[in-house]
């Protein structure tokens, strides 16, 4: 599965995300659309259970029937809220969704972790993103599962976590609604254990606003379309050596694994091509003048340290390139998890909680039950204030658990939930979401 995400994030078109999130932008912005009757009906769903369900029930007759796991990508559509924000909440998204169910509920509780271990993996190790791991309260895990799992990922630029993607233990709820059940021994039923898991296009809206700068996006290289982009620097006297130095550059690095492409138009200037790749979030820029070629070297200019430049001889240019990349991702991580670790603070108080929220993710002592969490949630949309920003896209001040990270930090004995005079039973994160 970790295959087909890479291929999916690798092989988006940039220029069409663009032009895509900007006349998403120009529709969020436009007057409420005319209520009228479509000339076909359709069928919307949120999520694939009530379409695969059935199905399973047909597949599994036998325990040698199990375990059965099914992955597919698809659209779905979210109409339960009003305000929809591009990519990162959106009505309709494409999706990868799994199912599957087993024998007995350890075969499904290692297969939770499994699944969103591999996520940590798409985020972090793909896309340079840190996340955290952890379970859902109850009240805000997926209707109708056991528990929840999820990692967790933070925008700095915004002050508000995101889900970026969850792996649930659906118990043997939905095996009953649908009759799912295997024979063990002769006239001997059980119902199965179930989960389910996805991770949706959110990650690159994510992506954007996690990496962005003002000079537009910023690609970690290991999902890059293109990791190195080749610019000549023309001069009336070396247009042809130029062009054919690229040329060969290109095929080299390609041969050697690395995704990179010429720009070899004559009608531009090299500013304007530097700003036009930088804009695309292309990692590496290469660029070759006169001097570079009597020197057999290339030019190098990083995305994420613009303004800095380094000489690379052509001698084994293509690993020492490979290297750059490599330190581009660590770099990359690491400036956002500086970022995320700065805006992850802690609360033992509701008024502490209240004081520190815009901003932050605030890890506070809870004592998970849903009453609770529902009072927070009307103190913080009804005691607290948001930025311009957030009330340009009618966000609300409202903040809800994000989730019980699996690395606890020590929990006093007799230790008070944050919100009230229960005892708490984790160290739980709250903060304002999409």
């Amino acid at each position: 599965m970790l295959t087909s995400l890479v291929l999916y994030l690798r092989n988006l078109c940039v220029q069409n995300l663009l032009l895509l999130l900007d006349s998403v932008l120009r529709l969020h912005g436009s007057q409420k659309l005319e209520k009228k009757d479509l000339n076909e009906k359709i069928a919307l769903r949120p999520t694939s259970e009530t379409i695969m369900y059935p199905m399973f029930s047909k597949w599994i007759r036998s325990h040698r029937d199990l375990p059965l796991k099914v992955n597919q990508w698809c659209n779905v559509v979210r109409w339960e809220f009003k305000h929809p924000v591009p990519f990162l909440r959106g009505r309709e998204f494409l999706w990868q969704e799994g199912h599957s169910a087993f024998a007995t509920k350890e075969e499904a509780d290692i297969e939770v972790l499994q699944i969103l271990e591999l996520y940590r993996q798409v985020y972090e190790d793909l896309l340079a993103i840190p996340v955290l791991k952890g379970k859902k309260t109850e009240e805000e895990k997926f209707a109708g599962a056991l528990y929840t799992t999820t990692v967790e990922a933070f925008i700095e630029a915004s002050g508000r976590a995101i889900q970026a993607a969850t792996s649930h233990c659906l118990g043997q709820n939905f095996a009953k609604a649908f009759n799912i059940e295997y024979e063990l021994e002769k006239d001997n039923k059980l119902f199965c254990w179930q989960n389910s898991w996805g991770l949706s296009t959110r990650s690159l809206g994510v992506m954007v606003m996690v990496h962005g700068d003002d000079k537009g996006l910023v690609l970690p290289p290991r999902v890059a379309p293109v990791q190195v982009i080749i610019i000549p620097i023309y001069r009336k006297n070396n247009m042809d050596l130029l062009k054919s130095k690229c040329i060969e550059t290109v095929n080299y690095l390609r041969a050697a694994g690395i995704r990179a492409e010429e720009d070899l138009r004559e009608n531009y200037r090299p500013g304007w091509k530097y700003s036009h790749w930088e804009l695309k979030g292309v990692p590496i820029r290469i660029e070759i003048g006169g001097r570079d070629v009597e020197k057999n070297g290339v030019t190098i200019c990083r995305r994420d340290k613009l303004g800095e430049k380094e000489f690379l001889s052509m001698d084994n240019l293509a690993e020492a390139l490979k290297k750059v990349l490599n330190d581009i991702h660590q770099n990359m991580y690491a400036k956002a998890k500086a970022k995320n670790d700065e805006h992850r603070v802690r609360a033992k108080t509701l008024q502490e909680f209240a004081s520190k929220l815009n901003g932050n993710a605030v890890l506070v002592p809870f004592c998970e039950t849903s009453q609770c969490e529902e009072y927070v949630k009307n103190y913080t949309e009804t005691q607290t204030t948001v930025g311009e920003s957030d009330a340009k896209f009618e966000l609300t001040g409202k903040a809800k658990s994000l989730c019980i990270p699996f690395d606890q930090p020590q929990l006093e004995p007799g230790t008070k939930c944050f919100a009230c005079e229960m005892e708490a039973k984790s160290w739980t994160y709250f903060g304002r979401s999409y």
